[in-house]
């Protein structure tokens, strides 16, 4: 069975090149994961949804929601670096703990312990 990775990691920054920088991180994982046979859900392409004119119908809390919900139907988490200065990640985090969802900081040991 595919397993379901949940990618978490900080997205926002004060400063609009880091943030593009953490959602290319994101993506980078998602798609290495993906090339890897995992199936995964990352929040770090929800700014696509506002890009192609959704923004008027998405707040930020729905889109947070959105992901939370996520969290406990994945198998496991793969947390991306900076995720100590994220609140989002944290409370990501959080609730994957309370789930007994398996967290991970490093993609190719993911890759190695649930890889089929």
């Amino acid at each position: 069975m595919t397993k379901r990775i949940y990618i978490a990691g900080p997205i926002r920054s004060q400063d609009p090149i880091q943030m593009l920088l953490n959602i290319r991180a994101g993506i980078d994982e998602f798609a290495w994961l993906i090339s890897k046979g995992f199936h995964c859900f990352c929040p770090h392409l929800d700014f696509q949804a506002v890009l192609n004119g959704y923004g008027s119908l998405l707040t930020a809390e729905l889109l947070q929601a959105n992901s939370m919900a996520w969290v406990e139907k994945c198998d496991a988490m793969l947390v991306l670096p900076g995720w100590e200065l994220s609140c989002g990640t944290k409370a990501e985090m959080d609730r994957a703990q309370m789930a007994g969802v398996v967290i991970y900081h490093d993609a190719e040991q993911l890759v190695r312990e649930l890889g089929e």
